[in-house]
């Protein structure tokens, strides 16, 4: 798609060019020209848009990351479409700011309930998970929205290097521990917001994941989108193995998106990001894949498997060693203290 994007932009360059060449002084046409092509460029860069008039009245919902982003649309969405939505954050304030712009776009604050989630301490998962089994006896929609992306090397207070302490063990962990409740609605939904940079993962060397020799935050971020892609496949295997069907595990990559996971960045990738902008989906457009994976009937039933722009797309060769994915998950119960 950026692909394609890159070369309508070339075009119209050079159509542009060539009518500057011919002399013509028709710079209100040259900026109509200009106007119109950005806007096809933006409706063409929105990406698949989950159309479905499906309604979640009733519907329980955690989302993790909710304060800003995709993940503040998803629950948007997920709320205005009658869910009561558990915004799993790890600050109240800005879960607090969060809120008071959700209630202004229309949703219901009674629907609206913040809970402490640091996903980079298991102690504070534990707390969140604890709460939500004291408030609802089911779950019907988790979305493991939260990250982060090109940190400095950095470890949790568990001793886990950053990114993949949070992006995948605390998800994972936060999973484990809300499944039964999941299990217990009458068709749960997993959704792992994934990354297209999972396929830029190497394979994953789980006995060096920690560690800060050659550590580069990209790589760092790629390697927890492949996990979160093998997560959701090992644990679709589990589930069917022990005779649950009505439960389903997806990934997804939302697309390139103007999101705040990126303030982490330093000056000159910041600078980058800017000059990119014009050709990143809004929060809204990177919100669509998830709200199809945790609301669309066409893929009822559909588990294990990786969506982008509201359609199922083939994942990285890495991700499909069915081996790899258990030994990640066996690795993944006991990081976090589970066997």
């Amino acid at each position: 798609m950026f692909c394609n994007c890159i070369r309508i932009f070339i075009r119209i360059f050079v159509f542009i060019q060539g009518m500057t060449d011919c002399n013509c002084t028709n710079y209100a046409a040259i900026f109509a020209v200009g106007a119109i092509s950005v806007y096809f460029a933006r409706k063409y860069l929105k990406g698949g848009q989950f159309t479905e008039a499906v309604s979640a009245k009733g519907k329980v919902a955690a989302v993790t990351g909710c304060n800003t982003g995709i993940g503040m649309e998803t629950a948007k969405e997920l709320n205005r479409r009658g869910a009561k939505v558990y915004m799993l954050c790890r600050s109240e304030q800005r879960a607090a700011e969060a809120k008071i712009k959700l209630v202004k776009a229309g949703c219901d604050p009674s629907r609206l309930i913040y809970i402490n989630c640091d996903l980079s301490s298991k102690e504070n998962i534990r707390q969140a998970a604890a709460r939500l089994s004291e408030l609802e006896t089911s779950i019907d929609i988790l979305i493991n929205n939260a990250g982060v992306w090109m940190t400095d090397y950095q470890k949790t207070k568990d001793g886990h290097e950053m990114t993949w302490g949070t992006n995948h063990l605390g998800h994972f962990l936060l999973t484990e521990l809300l499944l039964p409740l999941i299990e217990k609605a009458p068709e749960g939904r997993i959704v792992n917001v994934s990354s297209l940079g999972h396929e830029s993962s190497p394979v994953l060397d789980l006995t060096t994941i920690d560690d800060a020799a050659n550590y580069a935050g990209f790589v760092a971020y790629c390697k927890t989108k492949l996990a979160n892609v093998m997560h959701a496949r090992e644990l679709t295997r589990r589930l069917r193995a022990r005779g649950n069907t009505t439960v389903t595990v997806n990934s997804l990559h939302p697309g390139a998106i103007a999101t705040e996971i990126g303030r982490d960045l330093n000056i000159f990738l910041k600078a980058l990001v800017s000059v990119a902008y014009p050709f990143l989906k809004s929060w809204k457009d990177g919100a669509q894949t998830s709200l199809y994976c945790a609301l669309s009937t066409d893929i009822k039933g559909v588990s294990g498997e990786y969506f982008s722009d509201c359609a199922r797309k083939d994942v990285a060769h890495t991700a499909k060693n069915d081996l790899a994915c258990k030994q990640l998950y066996d690795y993944s119960l006991k990081a976090v203290g589970l066997e």
